[in-house]
């Protein structure tokens, strides 16, 4: 066994090797640019290396410096992570000519996944279904009838040089195959001058669905089930599940047996995922090889109880697996969440910036053994959350790397049990000063097709077409966060009428009855009449009843939660609940945000009579910046592509922003002439900092 590794990444896939490593006596290097000269990795490894400048091509992807880093440190082994250098080939081999074990496949495995075309014959050989398809052109709509009564209809018909939706039809019958032949055949000749036409399976409600796979080097190869990875969104996976809701134990079995062929034909050693599109009649192809370790690793090891980067590290070090395929265990339901750093209400945006508050929810996994942050690889027990981050509260989210702040993960005795502890463990994540994803997780975690298992790929599309807005997070009680916000406001004041040395005859009163406003924006607020009583401040108790128009509802809450705590945890009529709570906005330093299950409100919970003054001051507008170009989110101002003076057309190109290694390109909205540039070329910019200004 090795006594010193390298990880040759960042970020939460880098602590989570070294949690591994170090439960195995075996000491880490950390690598790191110098944006991450604080990084939790950093911290956490028993030494680290400089590598150079904070962009990617200067430091995590120069082969040479990490190499380098690895011989002057004595590692022994590299583990590459995901990303960066993980499915190099060149670095593979250099890694294993250099004399270090890679905690990887061998590099004749990366290169023969790593060709698409190599790929598909390999998996053609070695009797994985593949998408059938005739890839010769069709010369006539009766050859091309023929040809898709030997696929199998539906059948999707395409031009060789097609795009934007033109040179493409869908056919499920002869007649619709004739039709639709001619016309792809003449949108591709008018559309790009080239009217040849192929065709291929056309798969119905495609889910992507995963197997992973673990070899060894003596020719051992098992799968340790499947994870479902449908839910994305601009094909980037956000929620990950194992098993998945939708396919059989023989569709299971098959596309297993189909995966170890697959990586017994290229002699695959270390974890790896075979990738599939799965039909809504189970019918599955093959689409590629990860050659690495899965971001979404976690919910397989869940289900499994096995820690796949140990088994990496024994296969580099040459042990052979020593588990059979009858040995896999498949117990519960595990999810992860993708925690990004990106505002989903404006579209996704990157969010950059320091996290002024990290607060992660509580772990409770079992312990198989003694990791970091009451974190288990072995033994999760059916109420399990774990969270693997490489971030700390204080610390940065450089603009130089993806966005993802952590991986929340639960663990469950059924899917539902799943859903119902990913939702509550949502509710206690705290991140502050930066924004998150967490509402968009939230929205669809209560999505009924979601939470009946009825979903495909596209489901984000489906149903978030016009983006995502604050309406999109239902909440099955709304009234329950405006009684949070009034047993709030009553515990403080309780607090404030116990402050010794009060002014005789102006000491602070303890109301019963209250007026909640809550803001809807854009001016319009909205009023409920609040009555706390059988309040108990030593036993964090209070029942309150919230008045909607002539109904009444009731709360009986009880939580021993601090007035400075973020996260609440406690019971609303009997049952638990987990919010969060701050006093002051930025709008209303008076005001409550309180958020639940996805839904944020703002909330101000005045006396009765503060509450009619209230209503005769006036609502000041915000400010007018329509004759602004603001920055959409934090990052480096690449471009200026206007000039003062400038008459602009609505769609051209104004400016660009990198950030989160994306280009994010800024375009006018309508005619505009450029009065003035207010930034420079090079400028790190920050949130709705003002770029150019219109006349």
């Amino acid at each position: 066994m090795f006594d010193k590794i390298l990880i040759a990444n960042r970020g939460e896939i880098a602590c989570r090797v070294i949690k591994t490593a170090r439960k195995m006596g075996i000491k880490t290097v950390a690598v790191y640019s110098e944006a991450d000269k604080d990084a939790r990795h950093v911290e956490l490894a028993d030494e680290a290396v400089l590598l150079g400048p904070a962009p990617s091509r200067e430091s995590y992807l120069v082969a040479d410096k990490i190499i380098a880093a690895a011989r002057q440190t004595g590692a022994q082994a590299i583990h590459p992570g995901y990303g960066f250098l993980s499915e190099n080939e060149d670095f593979a081999r250099r890694v294993e000519e250099e004399g270090m074990a890679f905690i990887g496949p061998k590099h004749y495995s990366i290169a023969a996944m790593g060709d698409k075309i190599a790929s598909k014959k390999l998996a053609n050989e070695a009797n994985v279904n593949t998408i059938p398809g005739h890839n010769q052109p069709i010369l006539s709509p009766e050859e091309a009838v023929e040809i898709a009564k030997g696929i199998g209809y539906p059948v999707m018909i395409k031009a060789s040089a097609g795009g934007g939706g033109k040179g493409l039809r869908v056919a499920f019958n002869d007649k619709e195959c004739f039709e639709g032949f001619s016309s792809c055949r003449n949108e591709a000749r008018n559309s790009f001058g080239d009217d040849r036409v192929f065709m291929e399976k056309f798969v119905e409600e495609p889910r992507h669905i995963e197997i992973q796979v673990l070899g060894d080097s003596q020719g051992n190869v098992v799968y340790l089930h499947e994870r479902e990875c449908s839910i994305q969104r601009r094909h980037q996976k956000v929620i990950e599940e194992a098993p998945s809701p939708f396919i059989s134990d023989e569709t299971r079995k098959a596309m297993g047996e189909q995966a170890v062929a697959l990586a017994k034909a290229v002699k695959y050693q270390s974890a790896g995922t075979v990738e599939f599109v799965v039909g809504k009649d189970q019918s599955f192809y093959f689409l590629e090889m990860n050659t690495r370790l899965q971001v979404e690793h976690p919910v397989t090891e869940c289900i499994t109880g096995l820690d796949l980067v140990e088994q990496m590290i024994r296969v580099a070090a040459g042990e052979p697996l020593n588990l059979k395929q009858a040995d896999i265990r498949r117990e519960g339901w595990a999810i992860e969440c993708r925690i990004n750093a990106e505002d989903p209400f404006r579209n996704f945006l990157p969010s950059t910036g320091r996290l002024v508050k990290y607060q992660p929810p509580v772990t409770n996994l079992e312990q198989g053994t003694n990791t970091l942050q009451g974190e288990s690889y072995e033994g999760m027990n059916f109420g399990g959350v774990r969270v693997d981050t490489g971030v700390y509260e204080g610390g940065e989210i450089p603009m130089f790397y993806d966005s993802m702040i952590a991986k929340l993960i639960v663990h469950g005795r059924d899917r539902k049990d799943a859903i119902a502890k990913m939702r509550e463990a949502l509710n206690g994540f705290v991140i502050r000063g930066i924004s998150s994803n967490i509402p968009f997780q939230s929205a669809l975690l209560t999505h009924p097709d979601f939470a009946t298992g009825n979903f495909n790929t596209g489901f984000i599309a489906q149903h978030y077409h016009g983006g995502f807005l604050a309406e999109d997070v239902p909440h099955d009680d709304p009234l329950f966060l405006v009684a949070l916000a009034g047993f709030i406001r009553r515990k403080a004041r309780e607090r404030a009428a116990g402050i010794s040395g009060q002014l005789a005859g102006h000491e602070v009163k303890v109301e019963h009855d209250y007026v909640a406003v809550v803001n809807e924006g854009h001016g319009d607020f909205e009023r409920h009449a609040l009555h706390v009583y059988e309040f108990s401040g030593s036993q964090g108790e209070a029942l309150i009843d919230v008045m909607d128009g002539p109904e009444k509802w009731s709360y009986r809450i009880v939580c021993q939660s601090r007035l400075n705590d973020v996260r609440l945890s406690g019971t609303v009529n009997g049952k638990p609940f987990t919010a969060q709570a701050e006093r002051g906005t930025a709008k209303n330093p008076l005001a409550y945000r309180i958020q639940h299950n996805g839904r944020a409100i703002e909330v101000t919970v005045l006396s009765p009579r503060a509450a009619e003054l209230q209503q005769l001051m006036p609502y000041k507008a915000p400010p007018d910046t329509s004759k602004f170009l603001l920055s959409p989110m934090p990052g480096l101002l690449v471009q200026i592509a206007v000039q003062p003076g400038q008459l602009v057309q609505a769609g051209e190109r104004l400016a660009v922003i990198e950030a989160m290694k994306m280009e994010n390109i800024l375009v006018a909205e309508r005619d505009v002439k450029v009065a003035e540039v207010l930034a420079k070329t090079g400028e790190s910019l920050a949130v709705d900092q003002p770029i150019l200004r219109f006349e």
